[in-house]
Protein backbone atom coordinates (compact mmCIF):
# COMPACT_ATOMS: atom_id res chain seq x y z
CA UNK A 1 0.00 0.00 0.00
CA UNK A 2 2.93 2.25 1.46
CA UNK A 3 4.79 1.43 -1.90
CA UNK A 4 1.65 2.24 -4.54
CA UNK A 5 1.47 6.03 -2.69
CA UNK A 6 4.81 6.17 -2.76
CA UNK A 7 5.07 5.49 -6.42
CA UNK A 8 1.86 7.50 -7.43
CA UNK A 9 3.58 10.66 -5.90
CA UNK A 10 6.58 9.91 -7.81
CA UNK A 11 4.50 9.99 -11.23
CA UNK A 12 2.24 12.76 -10.01
CA UNK A 13 5.24 14.72 -9.61
CA UNK A 14 7.36 13.44 -12.88
CA UNK A 15 4.23 14.72 -14.61
CA UNK A 16 4.77 18.71 -13.89
CA UNK A 17 8.14 18.41 -14.24
CA UNK A 18 7.91 17.02 -17.71
CA UNK A 19 5.04 19.42 -18.13
CA UNK A 20 7.82 22.36 -18.29
CA UNK A 21 10.63 21.07 -19.40
CA UNK A 22 12.07 20.36 -15.65
CA UNK A 23 14.13 17.12 -17.31
CA UNK A 24 18.06 15.61 -17.40
CA UNK A 25 20.31 17.00 -19.99
CA UNK A 26 18.47 20.22 -19.54
CA UNK A 27 20.01 23.51 -18.41
CA UNK A 28 18.24 24.54 -15.34
CA UNK A 29 16.51 20.83 -14.98
CA UNK A 30 16.37 20.97 -10.91
CA UNK A 31 14.90 24.58 -10.32
CA UNK A 32 11.71 22.42 -9.45
CA UNK A 33 13.61 18.96 -8.54
CA UNK A 34 11.63 15.98 -7.28
CA UNK A 35 13.97 17.06 -3.67
CA UNK A 36 12.95 20.06 -3.40
CA UNK A 37 9.04 19.61 -4.18
CA UNK A 38 8.97 16.76 -1.57
CA UNK A 39 11.22 18.35 0.67
CA UNK A 40 7.91 21.11 0.82
CA UNK A 41 5.68 19.33 1.00
CA UNK A 42 6.94 17.33 4.02
CA UNK A 43 7.52 20.83 6.22
CA UNK A 44 3.60 22.43 4.41
CA UNK A 45 1.33 19.57 4.13
CA UNK A 46 -0.28 17.81 6.52
CA UNK A 47 -1.02 13.90 6.37
CA UNK A 48 -4.05 13.49 3.72
CA UNK A 49 -6.11 11.04 2.29
CA UNK A 50 -5.25 8.83 -0.50
CA UNK A 51 -7.56 10.31 -3.29
CA UNK A 52 -8.09 10.97 -6.41
CA UNK A 53 -7.54 14.97 -5.89
CA UNK A 54 -3.87 14.28 -3.83
CA UNK A 55 -2.25 17.79 -3.24
CA UNK A 56 0.14 17.42 -6.40
CA UNK A 57 -2.76 16.74 -8.46
CA UNK A 58 -4.35 19.42 -7.27
CA UNK A 59 -1.19 21.34 -7.74
CA UNK A 60 -1.30 20.18 -11.35
CA UNK A 61 -4.85 20.85 -12.29
CA UNK A 62 -4.70 24.26 -10.63
CA UNK A 63 -1.44 24.78 -12.77
CA UNK A 64 -3.11 23.65 -16.12
CA UNK A 65 -6.04 25.96 -14.93
CA UNK A 66 -4.65 29.45 -14.87
CA UNK A 67 -2.48 28.43 -17.67
CA UNK A 68 -5.86 27.59 -20.09
CA UNK A 69 -7.76 30.23 -22.12
CA UNK A 70 -10.71 28.80 -20.38
CA UNK A 71 -9.81 29.42 -16.56
CA UNK A 72 -12.57 27.39 -14.96
CA UNK A 73 -12.77 24.29 -12.61
CA UNK A 74 -15.22 22.39 -15.18
CA UNK A 75 -11.76 23.05 -17.90
CA UNK A 76 -9.35 21.90 -15.61
CA UNK A 77 -11.65 18.72 -14.28
CA UNK A 78 -11.92 17.83 -18.14
CA UNK A 79 -8.36 17.75 -18.54
CA UNK A 80 -7.68 15.89 -15.31
CA UNK A 81 -9.67 13.25 -16.73
CA UNK A 82 -8.55 13.11 -19.71
CA UNK A 83 -5.11 11.88 -18.15
CA UNK A 84 -6.05 9.47 -16.34
CA UNK A 85 -8.09 8.12 -19.15
CA UNK A 86 -4.55 8.37 -21.10
CA UNK A 87 -3.03 6.46 -18.46
CA UNK A 88 -5.96 3.79 -18.12
CA UNK A 89 -7.16 5.10 -15.28
CA UNK A 90 -11.17 5.30 -14.22
CA UNK A 91 -12.15 8.65 -14.64
CA UNK A 92 -13.08 10.68 -11.83
CA UNK A 93 -16.47 12.42 -11.52
CA UNK A 94 -16.48 15.61 -13.82
CA UNK A 95 -18.53 17.27 -11.22
CA UNK A 96 -15.89 20.17 -10.21
CA UNK A 97 -17.02 19.85 -6.62
CA UNK A 98 -14.17 17.30 -5.40
CA UNK A 99 -11.75 19.53 -7.37
CA UNK A 100 -12.96 22.86 -5.69
CA UNK A 101 -12.99 21.03 -1.72
CA UNK A 102 -9.27 19.94 -2.86
CA UNK A 103 -8.41 23.07 -3.99
CA UNK A 104 -9.47 24.81 -0.26
CA UNK A 105 -7.37 21.70 1.11
CA UNK A 106 -4.28 22.62 -0.61
CA UNK A 107 -2.11 24.40 2.02
CA UNK A 108 -1.53 28.23 0.98
CA UNK A 109 2.53 28.22 2.44
CA UNK A 110 3.29 24.96 0.39
CA UNK A 111 2.11 27.00 -3.44
CA UNK A 112 3.98 30.03 -1.88
CA UNK A 113 7.21 28.13 -0.99
CA UNK A 114 7.56 26.33 -4.05
CA UNK A 115 6.54 29.62 -5.91
CA UNK A 116 9.71 31.61 -4.03
CA UNK A 117 11.86 28.38 -4.58
CA UNK A 118 11.54 28.55 -8.12
CA UNK A 119 11.85 31.82 -8.35
CA UNK A 120 14.87 32.30 -6.17
CA UNK A 121 17.01 28.83 -7.77
CA UNK A 122 16.50 30.20 -10.85
CA UNK A 123 17.89 33.50 -10.43
CA UNK A 124 20.74 32.23 -8.25
CA UNK A 125 21.71 30.18 -11.11
CA UNK A 126 21.88 32.81 -13.71
CA UNK A 127 24.75 33.39 -15.53
CA UNK A 128 27.08 35.78 -15.00
CA UNK A 129 26.67 37.45 -18.41
CA UNK A 130 22.97 38.14 -18.00
CA UNK A 131 23.71 40.35 -14.76
CA UNK A 132 24.61 43.84 -14.72
CA UNK A 133 27.88 44.29 -14.31
CA UNK A 134 28.36 40.95 -12.51
CA UNK A 135 25.67 42.02 -9.90
CA UNK A 136 22.43 41.01 -9.03
CA UNK A 137 19.88 43.47 -9.74
CA UNK A 138 16.02 43.04 -8.16
CA UNK A 139 13.26 45.25 -9.41
CA UNK A 140 10.40 46.45 -7.19
CA UNK A 141 7.07 47.77 -7.96
CA UNK A 142 3.16 47.42 -7.05
CA UNK A 143 0.15 46.83 -8.63
CA UNK A 144 -3.47 45.88 -7.93
CA UNK A 145 -5.73 42.98 -8.99
CA UNK A 146 -9.62 42.42 -8.41
CA UNK A 147 -11.64 39.35 -7.74
CA UNK A 148 -15.63 38.24 -6.81
CA UNK A 149 -17.61 40.85 -5.02
CA UNK A 150 -18.15 38.33 -1.64
CA UNK A 151 -18.78 39.35 1.37
CA UNK A 152 -15.47 37.10 2.49
CA UNK A 153 -13.40 39.06 0.08
CA UNK A 154 -14.93 42.35 0.66
CA UNK A 155 -14.14 41.86 4.29
CA UNK A 156 -10.50 41.28 4.08
CA UNK A 157 -10.45 43.01 0.25
CA UNK A 158 -12.46 45.74 0.73
CA UNK A 159 -13.20 48.05 -2.44
CA UNK A 160 -12.19 51.37 -2.85
CA UNK A 161 -13.87 53.67 -0.60
CA UNK A 162 -14.93 55.75 -3.49
CA UNK A 163 -17.33 53.19 -4.84
CA UNK A 164 -20.84 52.61 -3.86
CA UNK A 165 -21.60 49.31 -1.81
CA UNK A 166 -22.68 46.72 -4.46
CA UNK A 167 -21.11 48.22 -7.67
CA UNK A 168 -17.31 47.58 -6.80
CA UNK A 169 -15.12 45.10 -6.54
CA UNK A 170 -12.90 44.18 -3.71
CA UNK A 171 -9.07 45.13 -4.60
CA UNK A 172 -5.89 43.87 -3.60
CA UNK A 173 -2.24 45.20 -3.28
CA UNK A 174 0.47 43.19 -4.32
CA UNK A 175 4.29 44.40 -4.47
CA UNK A 176 6.79 41.92 -6.00
CA UNK A 177 10.97 41.68 -6.16
CA UNK A 178 11.41 40.24 -9.56
CA UNK A 179 15.06 39.23 -10.94
CA UNK A 180 16.36 41.54 -13.72
CA UNK A 181 18.15 38.94 -15.01
CA UNK A 182 15.60 36.33 -15.66
CA UNK A 183 12.53 37.75 -14.57
CA UNK A 184 11.22 35.54 -12.21
CA UNK A 185 8.79 36.45 -8.86
CA UNK A 186 11.33 36.13 -5.91
CA UNK A 187 8.82 36.87 -3.11
CA UNK A 188 5.43 39.00 -2.82
CA UNK A 189 3.50 40.49 -0.39
CA UNK A 190 -0.38 40.85 -0.48
CA UNK A 191 -2.51 43.31 1.31
CA UNK A 192 -5.95 45.38 1.06
CA UNK A 193 -5.67 48.33 -1.11
CA UNK A 194 -6.89 50.35 2.18
CA UNK A 195 -6.18 50.92 5.37
CA UNK A 196 -3.38 50.81 7.48
CA UNK A 197 -0.06 49.66 6.83
CA UNK A 198 -1.25 48.69 3.64
CA UNK A 199 1.04 51.09 1.48
CA UNK A 200 3.43 49.68 -1.01
CA UNK A 201 6.16 50.96 1.26
CA UNK A 202 4.90 48.52 4.37
CA UNK A 203 4.57 45.58 1.73
CA UNK A 204 7.98 46.17 0.74
CA UNK A 205 9.22 46.00 4.31
CA UNK A 206 7.20 42.22 4.69
CA UNK A 207 9.54 40.78 2.37
CA UNK A 208 12.99 42.78 2.89
CA UNK A 209 14.22 39.08 3.70
CA UNK A 210 14.27 38.30 -0.34
CA UNK A 211 16.93 41.45 -0.75
CA UNK A 212 20.49 40.13 0.05
CA UNK A 213 23.94 41.76 0.19
CA UNK A 214 25.38 42.94 -2.92
CA UNK A 215 22.35 43.50 -4.77
CA UNK A 216 21.28 46.27 -6.23
CA UNK A 217 17.30 47.15 -5.85
CA UNK A 218 16.05 49.37 -8.89
CA UNK A 219 12.08 51.06 -8.33
CA UNK A 220 10.41 54.32 -9.13
CA UNK A 221 10.22 57.54 -7.44
CA UNK A 222 7.50 56.04 -5.21
CA UNK A 223 10.42 53.70 -3.49
CA UNK A 224 13.04 56.79 -2.79
CA UNK A 225 13.01 56.98 0.82
CA UNK A 226 15.29 58.17 3.19
CA UNK A 227 14.16 55.15 5.62
CA UNK A 228 13.87 52.64 2.63
CA UNK A 229 17.36 53.28 1.47
CA UNK A 230 18.41 52.98 5.43
CA UNK A 231 17.34 49.80 5.53
CA UNK A 232 18.57 48.93 2.23
CA UNK A 233 22.23 49.79 3.51
CA UNK A 234 21.85 47.81 6.48
CA UNK A 235 21.28 44.77 4.23
CA UNK A 236 24.16 45.53 2.53
CA UNK A 237 22.37 46.64 -1.04
CA UNK A 238 22.80 49.39 -3.32
CA UNK A 239 19.85 51.58 -4.58
CA UNK A 240 18.54 53.37 -7.88
CA UNK A 241 15.33 55.00 -7.39
CA UNK A 242 14.55 57.99 -9.23
CA UNK A 243 14.14 61.45 -6.72
CA UNK A 244 10.77 61.28 -5.18
CA UNK A 245 8.74 64.10 -6.38
CA UNK A 246 8.95 66.16 -3.04
CA UNK A 247 12.61 66.07 -2.85
CA UNK A 248 14.52 68.93 -4.41
CA UNK A 249 17.55 68.80 -5.94
CA UNK A 250 20.54 71.61 -6.72
CA UNK A 251 23.76 70.12 -8.61
CA UNK A 252 25.42 73.16 -7.45
CA UNK A 253 26.03 71.83 -3.90
CA UNK A 254 27.92 69.01 -2.48
CA UNK A 255 30.46 67.29 -4.44
CA UNK A 256 30.97 67.32 -8.17
CA UNK A 257 31.85 64.04 -9.89
CA UNK A 258 30.91 65.44 -13.60
CA UNK A 259 28.31 66.86 -15.41
CA UNK A 260 24.91 66.80 -13.66
CA UNK A 261 26.46 63.91 -11.45
CA UNK A 262 27.12 64.88 -8.12
CA UNK A 263 27.15 63.64 -4.19
CA UNK A 264 25.00 65.28 -1.42
CA UNK A 265 24.39 64.35 2.27
CA UNK A 266 20.40 63.98 3.09
CA UNK A 267 19.79 64.07 6.75
CA UNK A 268 17.33 61.99 8.99
CA UNK A 269 14.28 63.14 8.81
CA UNK A 270 13.18 64.75 12.30
CA UNK A 271 9.35 63.29 12.21
CA UNK A 272 9.42 59.60 13.08
CA UNK A 273 6.94 57.76 11.04
CA UNK A 274 4.14 56.24 12.70
CA UNK A 275 4.80 52.65 11.59
CA UNK A 276 8.14 52.75 13.07
CA UNK A 277 8.92 52.33 16.75
CA UNK A 278 10.94 54.76 18.34
CA UNK A 279 14.12 52.44 19.11
CA UNK A 280 14.43 51.58 15.37
CA UNK A 281 14.16 55.40 14.16
CA UNK A 282 17.34 56.14 17.12
CA UNK A 283 19.13 52.80 15.33
CA UNK A 284 19.06 54.95 11.80
CA UNK A 285 21.86 56.77 10.57
CA UNK A 286 21.75 60.21 10.89
CA UNK A 287 22.33 60.75 7.28
CA UNK A 288 23.14 59.43 4.07
CA UNK A 289 25.31 60.15 1.23
CA UNK A 290 23.28 60.01 -1.77
CA UNK A 291 24.91 60.54 -5.63
CA UNK A 292 22.25 62.37 -7.74
CA UNK A 293 22.51 62.20 -11.56
CA UNK A 294 20.12 63.99 -13.96
CA UNK A 295 20.03 62.34 -17.45
CA UNK A 296 16.94 63.18 -20.29
CA UNK A 297 15.63 65.12 -18.11
CA UNK A 298 15.31 62.91 -15.13
CA UNK A 299 16.97 62.67 -11.77
CA UNK A 300 17.89 59.57 -10.19
CA UNK A 301 19.34 58.77 -7.24
CA UNK A 302 21.67 56.07 -5.72
CA UNK A 303 24.40 54.87 -3.35
CA UNK A 304 26.54 53.47 -6.27
CA UNK A 305 29.28 56.65 -5.11
CA UNK A 306 32.14 55.55 -7.06
CA UNK A 307 32.14 57.31 -11.00
CA UNK A 308 35.00 55.02 -11.75
CA UNK A 309 33.18 51.51 -11.01
CA UNK A 310 29.62 53.14 -12.37
CA UNK A 311 29.13 55.83 -14.59
CA UNK A 312 26.47 58.47 -14.66
CA UNK A 313 25.42 56.92 -18.63
CA UNK A 314 25.24 53.55 -17.16
CA UNK A 315 23.37 54.49 -13.98
CA UNK A 316 21.06 56.10 -16.69
CA UNK A 317 20.94 53.13 -18.67
CA UNK A 318 20.06 51.08 -15.51
CA UNK A 319 16.99 53.15 -14.57
CA UNK A 320 15.71 52.53 -18.70
CA UNK A 321 15.12 48.66 -17.56
CA UNK A 322 13.42 49.35 -14.62
CA UNK A 323 10.29 49.45 -17.32
CA UNK A 324 10.29 45.22 -17.36
CA UNK A 325 8.54 44.77 -14.10
CA UNK A 326 5.93 46.67 -15.64
CA UNK A 327 6.11 44.52 -18.53
CA UNK A 328 6.35 41.56 -16.40
CA UNK A 329 3.15 42.67 -14.19
CA UNK A 330 1.75 42.69 -18.03
CA UNK A 331 2.80 38.82 -18.71
CA UNK A 332 1.51 38.07 -15.45
CA UNK A 333 -1.95 39.98 -15.17
CA UNK A 334 -3.15 39.86 -19.28
CA UNK A 335 -1.03 37.26 -20.44
CA UNK A 336 -1.82 34.95 -17.77
CA UNK A 337 -5.32 36.24 -16.90
CA UNK A 338 -4.50 37.53 -13.25
CA UNK A 339 -5.69 40.66 -13.60
CA UNK A 340 -9.21 39.83 -12.44
CA UNK A 341 -9.51 36.83 -10.57
CA UNK A 342 -11.76 33.91 -9.96
CA UNK A 343 -12.12 32.67 -6.51
CA UNK A 344 -14.36 33.71 -3.76
CA UNK A 345 -12.71 33.60 -0.57
CA UNK A 346 -9.68 35.56 0.42
CA UNK A 347 -7.41 32.23 1.14
CA UNK A 348 -8.11 30.90 -2.43
CA UNK A 349 -7.07 34.02 -4.02
CA UNK A 350 -3.56 33.98 -2.28
CA UNK A 351 -3.68 30.61 -3.35
CA UNK A 352 -4.92 31.69 -7.17
CA UNK A 353 -2.46 34.41 -6.86
CA UNK A 354 0.96 32.04 -6.21
CA UNK A 355 -0.44 29.27 -8.28
CA UNK A 356 -0.35 31.90 -11.18
CA UNK A 357 3.29 33.22 -10.07
CA UNK A 358 4.37 29.51 -9.95
CA UNK A 359 3.53 29.16 -13.04
CA UNK A 360 5.18 32.06 -14.42
CA UNK A 361 8.01 31.28 -12.73
CA UNK A 362 8.23 27.71 -13.91
CA UNK A 363 7.92 29.58 -17.86
CA UNK A 364 10.32 31.80 -17.14
CA UNK A 365 12.66 28.65 -16.44
CA UNK A 366 12.16 27.14 -19.80
CA UNK A 367 12.58 30.35 -21.16
CA UNK A 368 16.46 30.76 -19.31
CA UNK A 369 16.58 26.95 -20.83
CA UNK A 370 16.22 28.23 -24.36
CA UNK A 371 18.39 31.43 -23.17
CA UNK A 372 20.92 29.35 -22.39
CA UNK A 373 20.78 26.78 -25.43
CA UNK A 374 20.82 29.43 -28.20
CA UNK A 375 23.37 32.06 -26.39
CA UNK A 376 20.45 34.98 -25.77
CA UNK A 377 19.29 37.15 -23.07
CA UNK A 378 15.98 35.60 -21.46
CA UNK A 379 14.74 39.55 -21.52
CA UNK A 380 15.00 38.98 -26.01
CA UNK A 381 12.71 35.99 -25.86
CA UNK A 382 8.46 36.28 -25.87
CA UNK A 383 6.66 35.48 -22.87
CA UNK A 384 3.28 34.60 -24.17
CA UNK A 385 5.21 33.08 -27.23
CA UNK A 386 7.09 30.65 -24.58
CA UNK A 387 3.63 29.85 -23.19
CA UNK A 388 2.07 29.26 -26.97
CA UNK A 389 4.83 26.62 -27.17
CA UNK A 390 4.10 25.22 -24.08
CA UNK A 391 0.71 24.81 -24.39
CA UNK A 392 1.17 23.44 -27.93
CA UNK A 393 3.60 20.74 -26.36
CA UNK A 394 1.73 19.93 -23.38
CA UNK A 395 0.08 16.57 -24.08
CA UNK A 396 3.18 15.77 -26.68
CA UNK A 397 5.17 15.73 -23.29
CA UNK A 398 2.42 13.76 -20.82
CA UNK A 399 2.47 10.74 -23.69
CA UNK A 400 5.74 10.23 -24.99
CA UNK A 401 8.21 7.65 -24.11
CA UNK A 402 11.21 8.37 -22.43
CA UNK A 403 13.05 8.12 -25.35
CA UNK A 404 11.96 10.71 -27.28
CA UNK A 405 11.30 13.29 -24.78
CA UNK A 406 14.79 14.79 -25.33
CA UNK A 407 14.30 15.58 -29.04
CA UNK A 408 11.03 16.83 -28.01
CA UNK A 409 12.52 19.25 -25.57
CA UNK A 410 15.13 20.45 -27.98
CA UNK A 411 11.88 20.94 -30.64
CA UNK A 412 10.38 23.07 -28.37
CA UNK A 413 13.53 25.38 -26.94
CA UNK A 414 14.20 25.98 -31.03
CA UNK A 415 10.53 27.34 -31.37
CA UNK A 416 10.60 29.35 -28.53
CA UNK A 417 14.29 30.91 -29.87
CA UNK A 418 11.98 32.14 -32.83
CA UNK A 419 9.89 34.22 -30.97
CA UNK A 420 11.67 37.68 -29.60
CA UNK A 421 10.64 40.86 -28.20
CA UNK A 422 10.92 44.14 -29.88
CA UNK A 423 14.19 46.06 -29.08
CA UNK A 424 12.95 49.36 -28.72
CA UNK A 425 15.27 51.28 -25.98
CA UNK A 426 14.01 54.19 -24.09
CA UNK A 427 10.02 53.45 -25.20
CA UNK A 428 7.59 55.65 -24.07
CA UNK A 429 4.03 54.86 -24.38
CA UNK A 430 1.17 57.34 -23.31
CA UNK A 431 -1.50 54.86 -20.30
CA UNK A 432 -4.37 55.22 -22.57
CA UNK A 433 -6.70 52.55 -24.25
CA UNK A 434 -7.81 53.55 -27.92
CA UNK A 435 -10.67 50.56 -28.47
CA UNK A 436 -13.40 52.02 -27.51
CA UNK A 437 -15.78 50.37 -24.82
CA UNK A 438 -19.36 49.06 -26.00
CA UNK A 439 -21.99 52.48 -24.92
CA UNK A 440 -23.61 50.42 -22.18
CA UNK A 441 -24.18 52.61 -18.91
CA UNK A 442 -22.56 51.95 -15.98
CA UNK A 443 -24.09 50.14 -13.37
CA UNK A 444 -24.33 52.66 -10.43
CA UNK A 445 -26.44 50.70 -7.65
CA UNK A 446 -26.76 46.94 -6.29
CA UNK A 447 -27.49 44.05 -9.29
CA UNK A 448 -30.34 42.74 -7.22
CA UNK A 449 -31.98 46.70 -6.84
CA UNK A 450 -30.93 46.89 -10.79
CA UNK A 451 -32.88 44.00 -11.37
CA UNK A 452 -35.83 44.99 -9.37
CA UNK A 453 -36.52 48.40 -11.33
CA UNK A 454 -35.99 46.64 -14.94
CA UNK A 455 -39.10 44.84 -13.75
CA UNK A 456 -40.95 47.55 -12.77
CA UNK A 457 -40.16 49.03 -15.75
CA UNK A 458 -37.74 51.68 -14.62
CA UNK A 459 -34.97 50.52 -16.83
CA UNK A 460 -35.05 49.58 -20.85
CA UNK A 461 -33.81 46.50 -21.43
Amino acid sequence: MFDSIHKRIFRQIKAIRRRFAQTAGLPFNEILSTETILDIMDEEVDAYRDRIFSPLITLSAFLSQVLSSDQSCNNAVAKVIAERAAQGEAPCSSNNKSYCNARRRLHEGFVKRLMRETGRLLHLQSETDWKWKGRSVKLVDGTTVSMPDTPENQKEYPQPEGQKEGVGFPIARLVAIISLSCGTVLDIAIGPYKGKETGEHALLRQILGSISAGDIILGDRYYCSYFLIAMLQRLGADAVFRIHGSRKSDFRRGEKLGKKDHIVTWEKPKQRPDWMDAATYRQMPDTLTIREIKINGKVITTTLLDPKEVTRKEIGELYTKRWLIEVDFDSIKTVLQMDVLRCKTPDLVRKEIYVHLLAYNLIRTVMAQTAHRYDVSPRTLSFKGALQQLNAFKDTFLCADKKSLPGLYEHLLKAISSHHVGNMPGRSEPRVVKRRRKPYPLLTKPRDEARNELRGGGISA
